[in-house]
């Protein structure tokens, strides 16, 4: 069974996890880049570091998406929520000023001082269950 969540919905779930993925053509391809995030003010928060290909993303141009999904395979469970918007670089002291922005550790380490805020000017989500008498064909 799939059910369409409410925006309200989608942005409850968003904060009960720290990985995503952002979404963006780069150089003519699809790029579904992994990243930790923080959000604020109904924004999310990523570091990428200042030469990295997510730093393209800063100029604003060209459209993004944020996707951040969790799923229960024992229980035949998930939901998924996608946004789409814009990216801008933050200023160091905007980023300064974020509760909670200096423990936001990218999981790939090394230095990432560039603080980039994706504002969704689109969010969409749905929840899925499999139903107790549903059973996999494969």
């Amino acid at each position: 069974m799939i059910i369409t969540l409410s925006e309200h919905e989608c942005r409850q779930l968003l904060p009960t996890t720290t990985v995503g993925r952002l979404g963006f053509v780069y150089q003519h391809r699809v790029q579904i880049i992994p990243v930790n995030y923080l959000l604020h003010d109904g924004d999310v928060v990523v570091r990428t570091s200042p030469d990295g290909v997510l730093s393209s993303l800063a100029d604003g141009e060209g459209p993004v998406s944020f996707e951040v999904d969790f799923h229960d395979a024992s229980r035949g469970a998930g939901w998924s929520v996608l946004m789409s918007g814009s990216v801008v670089a933050m200023a160091e002291e905007e980023a300064s000023s974020i509760a909670g922005a200096s423990r936001v550790v990218p999981w790939a380490g090394g230095s990432r001082p560039l603080h980039l805020r994706f504002s969704p000017a689109t969010v969409s989500g749905r929840r899925v269950q499999r139903r107790r008498d549903d059973h996999a064909d494969f």
